[in-house]
Parts: C-alpha cells; sequence; structure tokens
C-alpha cells in the first residue's frame, strides 16, 4: 500500500527504545531494540536475543524482520535501531544483508545516548550479495 502515513524517524526510534528493555542479553549486557516501518505502513519491533552458543545469537534488526514477514509484509520504509553505549551500534554486517533483501533503498536511524544519526541502507552496504532465483 504505497500511500499508506509514514511514521516519523523520531516515533520510530522511540519505539526501538522501548522494545530495547524487552531484549534477552544475559552475557554481554548489551540490549539493542529495533523498529522497523513496512511499506504497508505497519510497525515492527524486534531485540536481540542471545544464547549461550554466541553464534545462535539474533540482533534486534533481524528480530524485527522476522516479525514483519510473519505478519505477511515484504518491504521495509525505514528501520529504527536504538542502543546505550558510548557509540551508535550500527547495524552489523549480517543485519545489512538480511535489510538488503526487503528493502535497500530503506532510511535508517540509528541512535543512543551517544547521539543520532540518518542514513540509507544503500550507503551502509553499497554492494550487497543478491541472488536471482531461476524460474
Amino acid at each position: 500500500m504505497a500511500d499508506a502515513p509514514e511514521v516519523q524517524g523520531d516515533a520510530l526510534l522511540e519505539a526501538a527504545r522501548r522494545v530495547r528493555d524487552r531484549a534477552y542479553a544475559p552475557y554481554s549486557g548489551f540490549r539493542v531494540g529495533a523498529a522497523l516501518e513496512a511499506e504497508s505502513g505497519q510497525v515492527h519491533v524486534g531485540a536481540n536475543v542471545e544464547n549461550a552458543s554466541y553464534g545462535a545469537t539474533v540482533c534486534a534488526e533481524r528480530s524485527a524482520v522476522a516479525g514483519m514477514i510473519a505478519a505477511g509484509d515484504r518491504r521495509i520504509r525505514r528501520i529504527a535501531v536504538y542502543a546505550e553505549g558510548p557509540t551508535l551500534a550500527m547495524p552489523c554486517g549480517m543485519c545489512r544483508q538480511v535489510l538488503a533483501e526487503f528493502g535497500l533503498d530503506a532510511e535508517v536511524v540509528v541512535g543512543g545516548p551517544a547521539g543520532r544519526r540518518v542514513t540509507t541502507l544503500r550507503a551502509l552496504l553499497p554492494e550487497p550479495f543478491v541472488f536471482e532465483a531461476k524460474p
């Protein structure tokens, strides 16, 4: 739905800040929240979920994408990420690649006590891996 009302970056960042409180981070103590706005206008949130087998940890951004897919949306308009730390917590490489699958032109808003930055996913991941399924 292309004419759905847009959620402003500050409201999305606030949703990310709120969901951060629900993160499961008993090992690192570094809690991250993400909120993404799908093209439908629906907002989907996610928080990082750590695991004793650290490779099984799911970042907040990918958690939000999973919720978006489960709800039936497929395109990201913008995503906000919130974490508390001395620097901004930009999406990791794995998250950038996953996000690119659903919206390479999405706006990315990252915030926390260290400040706020607005960029695009394309700027963060200029040459994503792409795979075209064969018919």
